[in-house]
């Protein structure tokens, strides 16, 4: 008889289930805002984007606190988010106004599409780089507009218009150019804050009072609260960025002895 003890397979790395489910609840929100969009209901649309953002926002934090982070979860997580903050968002534009711009003939149908395809691209670059940098960069920023926030700027815009009867007709030569915008800040050298290092624990009550000051205003008009917030958020890269490189060039320089 030998001692020698037998030899185990290496074991095979599973998929951890409940945070990937997060990430499949996202894609599929994103998928749905897509389906919904070609039949026109928009609101549907742009209200399954914020779902999907949601969800994207609890898949990570779920894998931390079950200690179930891997590196398929991450790869994944990314594919989603190119779904329902990349293609979800740029073809419920296009359905909801781009598509319109056909109506002035093939040259102005172009420019639709083209707008679409530039929002796009844009957010898949901005995962690719993120996904490069994210061991280098400082985490309380982030270098250009995150995806999730540009779709939230432009379904926040596409359900506020809805909801008080504006057709993406009405706006179909002003959605190019902010379909246009938006994706460029997205791969731009903007800062944008974080909100990473926020508080998660205890905190003063100032801070509670400071929540309920902002959710009473978002139950009673959402998709224009929401349109202001983003928006707000859209403009503090650039005002932020250029702020600090004035007040940087106003710093005396040191003279060398």
């Amino acid at each position: 008889m030998s001692d020698i003890t037998p030899v185990r397979p290496p074991r095979h790395p599973g998929i951890y289930l409940l945070p990937n489910l997060f990430t499949t609840g996202a894609m599929f929100a994103g998928f749905y805002a897509i389906v919904v969009s070609i039949d026109g209901r928009f609101t549907d649309a742009a209200i399954a984007v914020f779902v999907a953002a949601l969800l994207d926002g609890m898949d990570g934090r779920v894998a931390r606190l079950t200690n179930t982070q891997s590196e398929f979860g991450v790869q994944y997580d990314s594919l989603s988010d190119l779904v329902s903050f990349g293609l979800a968002p740029s073809l419920v534009m296009y359905n909801w106004s781009l598509s319109n711009l056909r109506e002035y003939g093939a040259t102005w149908g172009r420019i639709g599409w083209a707008a679409a395809f530039i929002y796009a691209v844009c957010a898949a670059l901005r995962l690719a780089r993120f996904n490069t940098q994210v061991k280098v960069i400082d985490k309380r920023y982030f270098q250009g507009l995150a995806s999730p926030a540009a779709a939230a700027v432009c379904m926040s815009f596409v359900w506020s218009m809805d909801k008080f009867g504006v057709s993406g007709v009405t706006l179909d030569k002003f959605t190019p150019f902010m379909a246009v915008i938006v994706g460029l800040l997205m791969v731009s050298n903007f800062r944008y804050y974080s909100f990473k290092s926020l508080p998660m624990g205890r905190v003063p009550f100032l801070w509670i009072l400071i929540a309920v000051l902002v959710l009473v205003p978002f139950f009673v008009d959402p998709p224009r609260v929401l349109l202001v917030v983003f928006t707000l958020y859209l403009l503090s890269g650039p005002v932020v960025t250029l702020w600090g490189l004035a007040m940087h060039r106003k710093r005396p320089r040191r003279s060398v002895a």
